[in-house]
């Protein structure tokens, strides 16, 4: 499963290529065959569109929610409706700079534990732009896949995806895994040179989305 492709130009989309970052929004979209970022259920639109939503990730195979906002959570609404599925809550901030460590490992706790039990994750946020592609990023890196390939993928995955903290899982990552100062410094400068060079218009990401009622 993919996400649909977007015209990424803050003019209107060419009519051969509509897709607006709302479309992509609420849509699973696959880093991996067991990982999916997406945006949250659409809970506030009233319990049919969440349901109708959360069956779409039923349907998708998805056995474990790892849901990172600070400011909302949705536990006991897949706790009713769908009590099979794992829903970890792991709220952040989403203000930009760095993560916290005990964040990143809890969230590598997390994806460990769902590919302990061969199963299905969906990272999401609120508008799966930032957090959660972030911390899609640092499970990539803790499978040995290389920085801007990582991020290359997950970009291709979901175009709307800025993945702000991806410097920060970076850093956790080289700390994590005893690389120099000088080693850590250098991939974080290279990673942050490639996002600059591939950068989303966030700020128009956002906009569409919230025109779009987010």
């Amino acid at each position: 499963m993919r996400c649909p492709r977007m015209n990424t130009s803050t003019t209107d989309p060419k009519p051969e290529n509509p897709i607006q970052p709302h479309d992509i929004w609420r849509t699973l979209c696959f880093i991996e065959p067991w990982l999916a970022v997406s945006g949250d259920l659409a809970t506030e639109l009233g319990t049919d569109a969440g349901l109708t939503q959360l069956r779409t990730w039923q349907d998708a195979g998805i056995t474990h929610i790892l849901d990172v906002r600070e400011e909302w959570h949705d536990i006991e609404f897949v706790g009713t409706h769908a009590p099979e599925i794992d829903y970890q809550w792991l709220g952040t901030h989403d203000e930009g700079g760095a993560q916290s460590d005990a964040w990143w490992e809890s969230g590598l706790a997390a994806a460990t534990r769902v590919r302990d039990a061969n199963g299905r994750l969906v990272v999401h946020c609120h508008m799966g732009v930032n957090r959660a592609p972030s911390m899609a990023y640092r499970i990539l890196l803790a499978d040995g896949v290389d920085p801007i390939e990582a991020f290359d993928r997950i970009r291709a995955a979901r175009p709307i995806a800025a993945v702000l903290y991806a410097p920060s899982a970076l850093d956790h990552h080289h700390r994590s895994i005893g690389s120099s100062d000088e080693d850590r410094v250098e991939a974080i400068r290279t990673l942050r040179a490639h996002m600059l060079a591939t950068d989303v218009d966030t700020m128009w990401v956002i906009s569409r989305i919230r025109e779009a009622g987010g």
